[in-house]
C-alpha cells in the first residue's frame, strides 16, 4: 500500500582471530586492524558455508511450488478479497468476497493442524473498524493465524513471526465488487505464510512460531497494526517479523528471479528521545533490531539453498509505499519486509482489462511459482533457525570509563547456549566481516579500538544454531 496513505580476553583468555564471516553479496576487501601497537591485516573474503542442520535443510525441500500455486489460484477464485467486500453466509457459502477467502484460510490451517496431531493452535483477530478515508462504513477485519507453541518452557515465550496480508483491491480501493484476483499483491505473500504452517509444522522448535494472515493492508494496515498492539499489550516477546508482500516474481522481461529484495528501518519508528540521542553519538543508524534481522536473513541465505538470494535494502520500505512489517515497527519490534527484485504496475492495484494491447491487473498466469517457493524456503529457513537458535545476550554493554585502545564486552547469559560469538565489522561496512568465537563467559576484552568497529555479541547453541546479534551499548 502507499506509505502516505497511512498517515580477546575472558575469564578463560582465549585469542583473537581474525578469521572472516561470509554474509550475502559483501565484496572482498581489505581491513586493517590495530592490535596491540602492532598491525595485523585480515583478509574479508567468503569463507565456505557454514554447516547447515540437516532438519532445516530437508525442511526446505518440502516447499511445493505446486501447492503454492494451487493456493494462490484459490485465493484468486474469491472474485475480490477487498476487506470491504461481503462476509455474509450467502456469500461465503457461494465463494465469494473476503468472508469466504478469510474461512478458507482457517480451513487450511486446521487441516494442517490435524495432519500433524493437533500441533496447531488455530485462531483469529477480530475487530471493528470504525470509518475511515478508506473505510467508509463500519467493517469487520479478521486476521487469521496459526501458533506452533516452542517445546522448551523457557524458548516458547520467544515467538518469531510470517506474515502476508489475504485482502486485496483493484484501481477503486473502496470498490468492494469488481475483480480484484491479488495473485501477487498479496495471495503470494499469503501462500508463504501457508505453505510455511504446512512444512514447519511437521517438525518441533524450541521457540514459538506464529503464521498469520491479515486483512485490511490496503485500507490502511488496519489488521497489522490491530494485531501488532494486541501482542504488545499482552506483552508477547515477538523476536522477528518476516513480511511477504509481493513475493510472486512477476514474469515481466526485466524481473531478476534470482534476487529478493528484504527492507529494513534504521533509526526505528519506535525510538523515543533518548533513544536517538544515542543512536546519533554512536553512529548506530544502522544497527537497529530490524536491521539485525536483515543480515540475519542474509547469513542464513548463504548457508541454505533456497533459490533466491536475499538482497538488503536499507530502507524502511520503496519509495512511496508501505506494508505490514511497519505496524509491527511501531511497536518497537524487529520486522522486515520481502518483496520481488522488479514489480510491474500493471499488475498491481488494476481492474483487470487490455488497453492498447497492454495486460493489466493481477492475476496468477503473471506469478512465478517456482520464484514463490524459494522465497518460502529463504522464510522457513530464517524461521526454523531462529526457533531453533537461544535467545540473544541480553544487556550486552561496552565498557566505555577509560580512554584505551582494547574494547571490553559484557552480558548476560542466555538459556539453551552452548557459547557465543562476538561480530565486528569497519565503521562503513553494511555487513559483519569478522567473528570470534569466546566461549561460555559473559565477558570478553578484544585488541581492537571500539572507535573504529562496530561490535555485536550473539549466543550459539551446542548445534551451532545462532541467535540474532545483540548490539552493545556504552556504559561508564
Amino acid at each position: 500500500m502507499h506509505l502516505n496513505e497511512i498517515a580477546v580476553k575472558g575469564q578463560n583468555s582465549m585469542p583473537a582471530s581474525s578469521q572472516s564471516l561470509r554474509i550475502t553479496l559483501s565484496l572482498a576487501c581489505v581491513v586493517i586492524l590495530g592490535f596491540h601497537g602492532t598491525t595485523i591485516r585480515a583478509q574479508k573474503t567468503p569463507i565456505e558455508r557454514g554447516g547447515a542442520d540437516p532438519q532445516i535443510a530437508d525442511a526446505l525441500k518440502q516447499i511445493s511450488a505446486v501447492r503454492i500455486q494451487a493456493n494462490i489460484e484459490r485465493l484468486v477464485s474469491f472474485h475480490t478479497r477487498s476487506t470491504l467486500s461481503a462476509q455474509d453466509a450467502t456469500s461465503i457459502s457461494a465463494g465469494r468476497g473476503i468472508g469466504a477467502a478469510r474461512e478458507w484460510i482457517k480451513s487450511e490451517f486446521e487441516k494442517y493442524s490435524q495432519n500433524c496431531g493437533g500441533c496447531l493452535q488455530v485462531r483469529t483477530d477480530s475487530f471493528t473498524e470504525s470509518p475511515a478515508d478508506r473505510i467508509p462504513q463500519t467493517t469487520e477485519i479478521t486476521n487469521v493465524y496459526a501458533v506452533l507453541h516452542g517445546t522448551d518452557p523457557e524458548s516458547a515465550k520467544r515467538i518469531v513471526l510470517v506474515t502476508g496480508h489475504y485482502d486485496s483491491r483493484n484501481s477503486d480501493t473502496l470498490n468492494a465488487t469488481g475483480a480484484a484476483p491479488g495473485a501477487n499483491d498479496d495471495g503470494s505473500g499469503t501462500a508463504v505464510s501457508l505453505e510455511c504452517a504446512r512444512v514447519l509444522s511437521r517438525l518441533k522448535f524450541p521457540a514459538t512460531i506464529i503464521f498469520l494472515t491479515v486483512a485490511g493492508e490496503e485500507q490502511g494496515l488496519n489488521g497489522s497494526k490491530h494485531f501488532a498492539q494486541m501482542a504488545k499489550a499482552a506483552g508477547w516477546n515477538i523476536e522477528a517479523v518476516l513480511n511477504n508482500d509481493i513475493v510472486g516474481g512477476d514474469r515481466n522481461p526485466q524481473q531478476t528471479a534470482a534476487l529478493v529484495r528484504v527492507f529494513s528501518e534504521g533509526v526505528p519508528i519506535a525510538a523515543g528521545d533518548a533513544d536517538l540521542r544515542l543512536i546519533r553519538n554512536l553512529g548506530g543508524e544502522s544497527d537497529s533490531a530490524s536491521r539485525e534481522l536483515a543480515r540475519y536473513v542474509a547469513e542464513v541465505g548463504s548457508n541454505y539453498d533456497s533459490g533466491v538470494t536475499p538482497m538488503l535494502v536499507f530502507r524502511l520500505d520503496r519509495y512511496l509505499r508501505g506494508g505490514d512489517h511497519i505496524s509491527f515497527n511501531q511497536q518497537g519490534y524487529a520486522a522486515v519486509r520481502f518483496t520481488e527484485y522488479r514489480e510491474d504496475y500493471h499488475h498491481q492495484h488494476q481492474d483487470v482489462r487490455t488497453e492498447i494491447g497492454i495486460e493489466y491487473g493481477d492475476l496468477p498466469k503473471f506469478v512465478n511459482f517456482e520464484y514463490v517457493a524459494s522465497v518460502a524456503r529463504l522464510n522457513v529457513a530464517t524461521l526454523a533457525s531462529l526457533a531453533s537458535a537461544p535467545a540473544p545476550p541480553a544487556k550486552v554493554h561496552l565498557m566505555t570509563k577509560e580512554l584505551q585502545n582494547d574494547s571490553t564486552l559484557t552480558w548476560e547469559p542466555s538459556s539453551r547456549t552452548g557459547g557465543y560469538e562476538v561480530l565486528w565489522r569497519d565503521t562503513t561496512s553494511p555487513d559483519w566481516e569478522h567473528v570470534q568465537a569466546v566461549g561460555n563467559v559473559t565477558k570478553i576484552t578484544l585488541p581492537f579500538s571500539k572507535d573504529n568497529v562496530v561490535f555485536a555479541v550473539r549466543a550459539v547453541d551446542n548445534e551451532n544454531h545462532r541467535s540474532l546479534p545483540a548490539i552493545p551499548v556504552p556504559e561508564r
